[in-house]
């Protein structure tokens, strides 16, 4: 059953959305050697979802590399072995979070951000920022490596309803409802503390947007999802 659900029409186009947003954070330098995951939910409530497999380039991966497991990480269809860490940060995360793409990058920036005392993107900075107004989540407590479900349901249980995670010390999480939207936040995410952390190293104050004007903007962006779609299938067209 599990190798037929994977080759269905509707698995085949997760697998192959999953495996073009790999190969753009390849293409945009957000990946980190082979490390780091993204991952899929199957729409079906089974609690199953695709990733990334063990050992490859984000740049070489293709919708037939992609890995169906379950929730204790088993492999049920799927060519490839898995990194047996690679499932406890997004198995929590698609069962208590219930997101259903899970992104996790050690982006440079965006980690950047993670190291400082304010641990997380300025939203009231730039207008990039302000699409993310009231959608992050900062887990301070740095706790190692994710060796443990424990430590994956301690990282969700921060999260909570949050779309992103700054996770201290470590990297970040961006989640949405696709792959295209999800991909969308991080790319734009990565833009946002690029800036920040640029216009810091100028060494001149920073000027903040008042919070009434940050809300007003953070709202009219998210009614401007269609950007997402559109963004993802001109990443079709050209990788």
């Amino acid at each position: 059953m599990h190798a037929k659900d994977y080759k269905s029409r509707a698995v085949k186009q997760l697998r192959e959305d999953l495996a073009l947003a790999l190969r753009a954070a390849a293409h945009h330098g957000l990946g980190e050697g082979i490390c780091n995951h993204f991952s899929v939910e199957l729409p079906d409530g089974s609690g199953r979802f695709l990733i990334n497999p063990r050992g490859f380039l984000w740049a070489e991966i293709q919708a037939d590399d992609i890995v169906m497991i379950d929730e204790q990480g088993v492999r049920l269809a799927g060519h490839h072995d898995i990194e047996p860490t690679a499932m406890y940060i997004h198995a929590a995360i698609h069962r208590i979070c219930r997101k259903a793409c899970v992104l996790h990058t050690h982006m440079p920036f965006a980690t950047a951000l993670t190291l400082t005392t304010q641990r997380a993107l300025d939203t009231t900075l730039s207008q990039n920022a302000m699409r993310f107004h009231g959608r992050i989540a900062i887990d301070e407590n740095y706790n190692g490596v994710a060796l443990s479900h424990a430590e994956g349901e301690r990282i969700a249980s921060v999260m909570q309803s949050a779309d992103i995670a700054f996770l201290g010390n470590h990297g970040v999480v961006v989640c949405g409802p696709s792959v295209a939207y999800a991909y969308d936040d991080l790319y734009y995410l990565e833009r946002a503390c690029m800036v920040e952390v640029l216009a810091a190293r100028s060494g001149a104050p920073l000027a903040p947007v008042n919070r009434a004007l940050v809300d007003e903007v953070a709202l009219q962006l998210e009614g401007e999802r269609l950007q997402s779609s559109l963004f993802f299938e001109a990443l079709r067209r050209t990788l």
